[in-house]
């Protein structure tokens, strides 16, 4: 079984679908990887530790793909009329490929892997439940970006975090105010009480509230009533009515005044970014506070944001910059490459050096988008 791990011919995408530890496990289930060329550079990866590894290294991506039966990728497939080349093409018909296929947002493109007959999983859909936590990328993905905002958002901030006493006078430690407080979230209120800001935090779960007081940080409440049943049964916020928006806009504006940093993450699969800080909330902050806007990829959580940018509104400094996992893209690369061979290690069959896929496991059929010519995911059929 050869399974193939292409260079990202994405805009902007610095990660690689395997480690040199992942490569060697692959290695050991007797399966031939092939890496191409220069896959892992961005990552600080090399050639030479992916072929130590026990990975043969090919010249180009036709070379990769010829005759892999599984693709390991960090985004979906380029195909025709996208940019870069077309790797749909180069892949063979009854090829398995794991990615973050977006396919909740680009369902053209899944309809174009089914037609290509390919068996896709989307990993970014993997079940919250507490077996698949090790196979869950945007988790492992989303922790990196809550830390790297912080660090993004002290960057441009024109002053120290914690509090200084020195012989001139004293420095006061910087307000930083998370939105959203998933696993970027979390992350994000962990560094910045590492590096002295006084932190608060706010999401619509009520749940979340003993999350953030255990980090240090103190808990924006909105509307305790109407939270009660902000959260999905697979743990991800729901979209909350008009009418807790405006209380949620009102508290958020009088609070937001005050802050020096503000990190947004909220994110509701499948659609746009709610917008939590308006234009007007911005006018308000402080000249020379910062806004890092981790949502801008799906729209934004604030209409000022630029998509791969920073830009000053108003005074403010707002960080839009996209793919943020991929500034940390070694650790990245790494944590990426641990989840998808979490999510494949027990399907292997050792006897037959092969994979033996358990199509009524709980991980498998909530990942599988598409099998032998037909988009399967429910959500995408319009099952649920």
């Amino acid at each position: 079984m050869k399974i193939a791990i292409p260079r990202e011919c994405r805009p902007g995408e610095t990660r690689v679908a395997a480690s040199p530890e992942v490569v060697k496990k692959l290695a050991g289930f007797s399966f031939d990887v092939a890496v191409e060329k220069g896959a892992g550079e961005a990552a600080a990866i090399t050639d030479a530790n992916f072929k130590d590894a026990g990975a043969t290294i090919a010249e180009d991506a036709t070379a990769t793909y010829k005759n892999a039966d599984m693709v390991l990728k960090i985004q979906r497939p380029v195909t025709e009329g996208a940019e870069g080349q077309n790797e749909l093409s180069l892949i063979k018909k009854g090829a398995v490929v794991l990615a973050h296929m977006a396919a909740l947002t680009h369902k053209e493109d899944v309809a174009a892997m089914a037609e290509a007959g390919i068996t896709a999983f989307a990993m970014e859909l993997m079940p919250r439940i507490t077996r698949a936590q090790s196979m869950d990328i945007l988790s492992s993905q989303s922790n990196l970006a809550g830390y790297k905002a912080v660090l993004d958002g002290a960057a441009e901030y024109g002053s120290a975090f914690p509090m200084m006493m020195t012989a001139a006078g004293t420095v006061p430690p910087a307000k930083v105010f998370i939105m959203g407080v998933g696993v970027a979230g979390l992350q994000a209120i962990a560094t910045a009480k590492r590096l002295g800001a006084i932190v608060t935090a706010t999401d619509v779960r009520p749940a979340t509230k003993e999350q953030v007081e255990s980090l240090g940080g103190k808990f924006l409440e909105v509307d305790p009533e109407m939270e009660k049943n902000a959260q999905t049964e697979g743990g991800y916020a729901k979209e909350m009515p008009p009418e807790y928006f405006e209380k949620q806009k009102q508290v958020v504006s009088e609070h937001i005044k005050s802050q020096d940093l503000v990190i947004t993450t909220a994110l509701i699969p499948g659609r746009s970014a709610p917008v939590l800080v308006t234009e007007d909330m911005v006018k308000t902050m402080k000249h020379g506070s910062v806004i890092v806007d981790l949502a801008v990829e799906a729209g934004g959580n604030c209409p000022l944001s630029q998509l791969g940018e920073v830009v000053v509104k108003h005074g403010v400094t707002l960080v839009g910059y996209d793919n943020v996992p991929g500034r940390l893209a070694k650790d990245a690369s790494l944590l990426f490459a641990k989840n998808l061979l979490n999510f494949l290690s027990p399907h292997v069959d050792q006897e037959k050096k092969d994979l033996n896929f358990d199509w009524e496991d709980e991980t498998v059929a909530g990942t599988l988008l598409c099998r032998d010519g037909k988009v399967i995911h429910p959500m995408l059929t319009g099952g649920e």
